[in-house]
């Protein structure tokens, strides 16, 4: 991952999550509204469930999908830090959460 990568950035990568390379790809959506990697969502905007599209080749190969907020409740005073919002297990590669 680069400097420059959102998740860097955010400061989700060396607080949050150990460095990773992706082997899968992740779309999930709110709204029909992608969201990126790092991206600030608003309370408002998330108020539905996303639409969530795993890729991968092989529906025995299972997933954990975890929506944390790791900053709660806010950046400067980040005493929740990690606050789990949800998670949803056992998702078949090449599926969606909602499987």
């Amino acid at each position: 991952m680069s400097a420059a990568d959102p998740l860097v950035v955010a400061h989700v990568m060396q607080d949050v999550l150990d460095p990773f390379t992706s082997t899968v790809p992740l779309r999930i959506a709110y709204n029909n509204r992608l969201v990126l990697a790092g991206a600030e969502l608003r309370p408002s905007a998330i108020v539905s469930k996303p639409r969530v599209d795993i890729g991968g080749s092989d529906m025995r190969v299972l997933h954990t999908l975890i929506l944390v907020d790791p900053d709660a409740p806010s950046p400067s005073h980040p005493s929740l830090r990690e606050y789990l919002h949800w998670m949803v297990s056992d998702i078949p590669g090449t599926t969606g959460a909602s499987f």
